[in-house]
């Protein structure tokens, strides 16, 4: 005799359920009314998140990504990417199937960090530079971490060793072209958008207009990113105070995870610095150093909710940018245990480097600002050089082929 136990509902029910308009608006006011109860009942907490969030804007944020988002908007509005895109187009094609002009978003994604490329290539999609698919195929790997981060806080930081900084960069750079060149094959049936759109006219707007523009809208689109960073502040307190990281950390170990590593997963996965931060430690290396490649390459529930911030009304889908940035931390951590099982990175470095990283941590507003700017400002010229070069070395080809 056979015992047969039916649920009410299946899975595909449940789904339909919680689609319809009156279930899902009754989740949103009862998840509203519960994060309205943990603010009331943690005052204190709440505003110490927020306080942290503020001083990481005031400190960080601003001084970072200011100089680099009024840097992309020059970039395209002035034409620098359209003479990029003319000399890298038979490079950025056969590879990544994207239009040339992308180019740009895939340097300064590595040079400025998050979101810088994310909202350079949504710049380039609004210029008609490129097409819509090829501009969710560009999100799927041009909003990378920078080398500061990577090799100061993180290698020198949180690890104490340069050599495992740069182990950490060149597999995140390394995983990240490979994601372009596997989402090369995305929107393959839409042959149509793969065709390379008309490029826009060199020197489109003047320098005044050009730099008035981006730095209003920069400052706005950073103002924004400060939004998010405090917000996210507040609810890992809130979360970290109610016990729900030890809850989703238990979870996880049901899965096979041992609960400190469920722990750093899960605060890797909402937000990148505190993931990093908890890997700090003297045993299993190897580890260690692939979920913070893992977490580097996923960037962050933080990361994402900005940058999905600019994709709003822009009419591109934002699953080829989160699929691209699962893949991105899967390949980084595999390429980074292997290769560090294979070199020697349990030998310590010279104290100093790490006071060098705190150091740096440590810096003012005003000089934070002052090297991201100088650092813009190199980027730009080192732009600005290399396509007036290509320009040049293209246009005296067909000079010679015309004789």
């Amino acid at each position: 005799m056979s015992i047969c136990i039916s649920f009410p509902y299946g899975g595909d029910e449940v789904l339909r359920l919680l689609t319809e308009k009156k279930i899902r608006d009754a989740l949103v006011g009862f998840a509203l009314l519960v994060a309205t109860a943990g603010l009331v009942l943690a005052p204190d907490q709440a505003i110490a998140g927020a306080k942290d969030g503020l001083t990481l804007c005031f400190n960080v944020i601003v001084p970072s990504l200011f100089p680099f988002f009024v840097l992309s908007s020059l970039v395209v509005d002035l034409g620098l990417a359209a003479y990029l895109g003319r000399a890298m187009e038979r490079l950025m094609r056969p590879l990544f199937r994207v239009s040339g002009s992308c180019a740009a978003a895939i340097a300064l994604g590595f040079i400025g960090g998050y979101p810088v490329g994310a909202r350079t290539a949504l710049q380039l999609y609004q210029q008609g530079l490129c097409s819509k698919t090829e501009a969710e195929r560009l999100l799927a790997f041009c909003n990378n971490s920078g080398p500061a981060f990577i090799l100061g806080v993180v290698g020198a930081g949180v690890f104490g060793d340069s050599r495992v900084g740069l182990l950490l960069y060149l597999t995140h750079a390394l995983a990240s072209l490979l994601v372009g060149l596997l989402f090369r094959f995305y929107g393959r049936s839409t042959s149509s958008q793969s065709s390379a759109p008309r490029a826009k006219p060199i020197q489109a707007v003047t320098v005044p207009t050009a730099f008035t523009g981006a730095v209003s809208r920069s400052m706005q689109n950073t103002l924004n990113i400060c939004a998010f960073v405090v917000f996210f502040a507040v609810v890992l307190q809130l979360l970290s105070t109610y016990g729900a990281f030890t809850a989703l950390a238990r979870l996880l170990s049901l899965a096979g995870f041992q609960p400190e590593w469920a722990r750093r997963l899960v605060a890797g996965l909402l937000e990148l610095s505190s993931g990093v931060s908890s890997l700090r430690g003297s045993t299993h290396l190897a580890g260690r150093v692939s979920m913070a490649a893992f977490m580097l390459g996923w960037a962050g529930l933080s990361v994402h909710c900005q940058v999905l911030s600019f994709l709003v009304d822009s009419g591109l889908s934002a699953k080829t940018y989160l699929a691209g940035k699962l893949c991105h931390g899967l390949i980084a951590a595999a390429l980074t245990y292997c290769l560090a099982r294979l070199l020697p990175l349990s030998v310590p470095v010279a104290d100093y480097l790490v006071e060098q990283a705190e150091s740096i941590a440590a810096m003012d507003f005003s000089t934070a600002l002052a090297a991201s700017s100088l650092a813009a400002l190199g980027g730009w010229l080192f732009l600005a050089a290399l396509c007036r070069s290509l320009w040049r070395n293209k246009c005296g080809n067909h000079s010679r082929n015309r004789v």
